[in-house]
């Protein structure tokens, strides 16, 4: 019989003379009463596993290998409760709340209030010239927010925009690091500000493509949403500070809000207008209505305070409140089919008097599989 090559090896390399062979022999012999001795000594211990007697499996078995497959196609929905005067509702149960995808009713697999479980954020900071009046407010608002909003198990990263898309500070549970980063951000317009004008120029630029050039509002919600928060699971959110205006994205508002939707973020979006530096050209100013749509269709909120600092106070607060008063609603659609389309949802609750309430939610969802 001619041997494989490996096994034709390993054969030749035991083959030896016959006078040998009895001391080989005698030796093996010796050996192998030793180990058995050794083995009798160290008796196995009673928390040991017992060995198997069975004998091994055959390497080239024909049955089938058993497999099972789990599809678990569940929507999770992150939302807030306000009654007709905006004041929250905390304490509702999952009778008191229904959700329709596309007009079709849904039963709910979960229903509980996520008042301190674990949160992912993204602070978005506009650092372009129309900011530079308010970037100081920003900075100071923005530091004291993260310094009560965070806890133990939460987390938060920085993105500033201008000309480009910098990340200022990574992933981290510290606010005392966030606060550096965001003290260090300066207003860039590619013109002798910021880096000595040299766009992106920082900690690390998140890359985009072409020659982008004015504010990448469109670009950082994009980047943020798809390279970061999408990766993410539980509650996320992402704040922007802006005056909402865009120039140069390379992406549009409906790819920064479908990117945003897919990660399941929700967008509040804080509007600093300080009308004064466009000049005379603030009549063709339409930041209000773009930062309004990001944020409604992801089922956030968008929150004017011009360039009042007081109002950016409580505007930090009220998200903080709403960010600590939301519920989760799980539930499997009865439309199964992973086909990447959009879903419309809606969810509707009553208070035991039987009171309209008001729901945050996201507008939609894309049916896509998990590791999409």
């Amino acid at each position: 019989m001619r041997l494989p090559i490996m096994q034709l090896k390993m054969h030749a390399r035991f083959r030896m003379p016959s006078g040998t062979m009895l001391a080989v022999l005698l030796l093996a012999g010796l050996t192998a009463l030793s180990t058995a001795e050794l083995h009798a000594q160290l008796a196995p211990s009673p928390d040991e596993a017992p060995v198997s007697k069975a004998p091994p499996p055959k390497p080239d078995s024909d049955e089938p290998m058993a497999t099972i497959k789990v599809d678990v196609n569940l929507v999770s929905l992150y939302f807030t409760v306000k009654d007709k005067t905006g004041s929250l509702i905390p304490h509702l149960t999952r009778d008191e709340c229904s959700v329709n995808e596309d007009k079709t009713p849904q039963k709910l697999k979960n229903f509980q209030a996520e008042t301190n479980q674990p949160l992912t954020l993204g602070i978005l900071l506009d650092t372009s010239g129309s900011q530079q009046r308010v970037l100081p407010l920003e900075q100071e608002a923005g530091s004291q927010f993260l310094g009560r909003v965070l806890k133990s198990k939460d987390e938060a990263f920085l993105i500033s925009f201008d000309v480009n898309v910098d990340m200022l500070q990574d992933y981290t549970n510290s606010a005392h690091e966030l606060e550096r980063a965001m003290n260090k951000a300066e207003i860039n317009t590619a013109g002798g500000n910021g880096a000595a004008g040299v766009p992106g120029i920082g900690t690390g630029p998140v890359p985009v493509h072409g020659t982008p050039k004015g504010t990448l509002l469109y670009d950082a919600v994009y980047l943020a949403s798809n390279e970061k928060l999408g990766r993410e699971a539980g509650r996320k959110a992402i704040i922007i500070l802006t005056d909402g205006e865009d120039q140069g994205s390379v992406h549009k508002i409906n790819d920064a809000i479908e990117a945003a939707q897919k990660a399941n973020a929700i967008i509040y979006g804080i509007l600093l207008a300080d009308r004064a530096a466009y000049g005379s050209f603030s009549f063709g100013y339409s930041g209000d209505y773009a930062l309004k749509k990001m944020a409604d269709e992801t089922g956030g909120r968008m929150i004017n305070v011009g360039n009042n600092g007081k109002k950016l106070e409580a505007a930090f607060q009220q998200i903080e409140d709403e960010l600590r008063t939301q519920y989760v609603a799980s539930y499997t659609p009865t439309n199964a089919k992973i086909d990447g389309s959009y879903r419309k949802i809606a969810v509707d609750c009553k208070s035991d008097k039987a009171e309209e309430l008001k729901v945050q939610v996201r507008k939609g969802y894309y049916a896509l599989a998990p590791e999409q």
